[in-house]
């Protein structure tokens, strides 16, 4: 049991005998955000990063100023901050070396900021649904480039995880948030199919279990939902 020098929601994530989290440096002369790495078996500090030094977004009193989860693929770990009204996403290597560093749009939300990116194949996915041009974007897992960059039609504010399955033969990237639950191609980024509502605004990922996928949400009404994800349009 070891203390964590900065807060955040972040969950940890383990990679063989590290485990890495971010977190929010509050204070008031230098605030920036954070990616911890962790010894696994005693918890002793092996490195932390800045990944940027930025002001403090307004955010709800729920959420964190280091809410998004990093990923591991085994060579890098990727982690998404907010950059004074952009997304700002950072790969390093295991040892804590920067490899690159790139802001692949805008994001803006009287709530704060959360997106998780999601490792698929030689891509990392990241959901940027905020109150502007929302967006999902696939970054080259090397260098950071955009290898596709699919609008959000509703553009409203959402902190779902894209969800990846393969159903029957087909692999679909499921999420909940602006004001709809959809599916798109990871390889591609283009919409395999929608389903508008049942509510605005959306925080939980979806689960798939048996073929079905649930959804829950959310403001202004909560709702719980089971949809099958094998239609199309």
């Amino acid at each position: 049991k070891v203390k964590i020098p900065y807060g955040g929601h972040s969950s940890p994530v383990v990679w063989g005998d590290r485990v890495f989290l971010s977190g929010a440096n509050t204070d008031k002369e230098k605030p920036s955000r954070v990616l911890m790495c962790l010894d696994f078996k005693s918890g002793k500090s092996l490195w932390e990063r800045v990944i940027v030094e930025a002001p403090l977004e307004k955010k709800h009193k729920l959420n964190s100023w280091a809410s998004g989860t990093p990923a591991v693929d085994g060579e890098k770990v990727y982690v998404a901050v907010f950059d004074q009204g952009q997304m700002l996403v950072a790969a390093h290597d295991l040892d804590g070396k920067e490899v690159w560093k790139v802001r692949p749009g805008v994001f803006s939300s009287v709530h704060g900021f959360c997106s998780c990116p999601v490792v698929f194949k030689d891509l990392l996915i990241v959901n940027g649904d905020h109150d502007g041009e929302s967006y999902i974007t696939a970054l080259k897992r090397t260098t950071g480039d955009v290898v596709w960059k699919t609008p959000r039609e509703h553009k409203t504010r959402s902190y779902c995880t894209p969800l990846i399955r393969e159903i029957d033969g087909r692999t679909q990237m499921m999420l909940s948030g602006s004001k709809c639950v959809a599916s798109y191609d990871p390889h591609t980024g283009k919409q395999l199919w929608k389903l508008d509502g049942p509510t605005e605004q959306f925080v939980a990922s979806l689960v798939y279990n048996k073929g079905l996928i649930f959804m829950t949400g959310g403001f202004p009404h909560h709702h719980v939902m089971a949809i099958d994800p094998r239609g199309s349009g």
